[in-house]
């Protein structure tokens, strides 16, 4: 399979108290690997998918060992390295109770090219971060990555990624260009912005009716599965939450390795395979 996403340094600061606004705060703060398509790609190739990472780092000491953690994780790489840019770097601050905000800086990622990305194999499958879309740069590569694996006959599972780009994007408009995605993987409130649907429950049913399956994301309360009439709710597995970071894209990769061998199987099943990855990933700081 082929994922399709940002490769970044995530620096995780996870705050001892409330943010304290002009003033300082003691925090445990790490820096490790992160980007939403680097995450799930690691977290597939340890679960034994063979898997190649398609995307941009800069010419930098930060993107060079970027590559070799993922290498050594057993991602196969194509990653392509922009000249005079920088990798990308995520600062995410952890407030008590494991709730976080991200400030971005995307950097090399926004330069990813249509003539990055391989020609599909087909009958294979594409994961698409829909970080890829939401910005003017990797845009183009996103949706000819997703046009030619639809051509090849591949299945695609699709991350709709974050309600405020999504919303500067326009809903319209991302439903007709991701209308090909077999799989979508959005969390309740990217459910619901995408259908105008205030019970999430609903908004599942009604993107089913676009969608060959749809895994709804809901944080402390589980997830949902909808595909046709099936509707199927998975309660959370029992953690210790440290830090959210990065959950979403363990969440995604541990459904996508129960739902691609069987792509018709027990939803239960894929959706609590999803969901002991999330658990495992929420119980430590940082994405992977």
């Amino acid at each position: 399979m082929v994922v399709v996403g940002d490769v970044a340094t995530d620096v995780v600061a996870v705050l001892s108290g409330e943010p304290a606004a002009g003033s300082d705060r003691p925090a445990t703060i790490r820096s490790r690997g992160g980007g939403a398509g680097a995450n799930v790609a690691a977290h597939l190739a340890r679960l034994g998918a063979r898997v190649t990472l398609v995307g941009c780092i800069g010419d930098d000491a930060p993107g060079a060992g970027l590559a070799a953690e993922l290498r050594a994780t057993g991602v196969d790489l194509a990653l392509r390295t922009v000249a005079g840019a920088a990798t990308g770097t995520i600062v995410s601050l952890v407030e008590p109770g494991g709730q976080r905000s991200m400030l971005a800086d995307r950097g090399a990622n926004l330069a990813l090219r249509p003539d990055d990305v391989p020609a599909p194999v087909p009958g294979g499958h594409l994961h698409l971060s829909g970080y890829t879309l939401l910005d003017d740069g990797p845009r183009a590569a996103g949706l000819a990555a997703l046009e030619a694996a639809v051509a090849a006959g591949c299945t695609v599972s699709l991350d709709p990624a974050s309600t405020g780009p999504l919303t500067r994007y326009g809903v319209d408009r991302w439903l007709a260009d991701t209308a090909g995605a077999t799989l979508l993987l959005p969390n309740a409130d990217e459910a619901r912005l995408l259908t105008g649907c205030t019970d999430v429950t609903e908004a599942a049913r009604t993107l089913a009716g676009r969608h060959r399956g749809v895994a709804v994301s809901l944080g402390a309360d589980g997830a949902l599965w909808a595909s046709g009439d099936v509707l199927v709710h998975r309660p959370a597995h029992p953690t210790d939450v440290v830090d959210t970071t990065g959950a979403g894209d363990a969440f995604a990769a541990g459904l996508l390795s129960a739902w691609l061998p069987s792509p018709d199987g027990d939803p239960a099943q894929i959706l609590d395979a999803g969901l002991a990855e999330a658990a495992e990933v929420v119980r430590r700081p940082g994405a992977r």
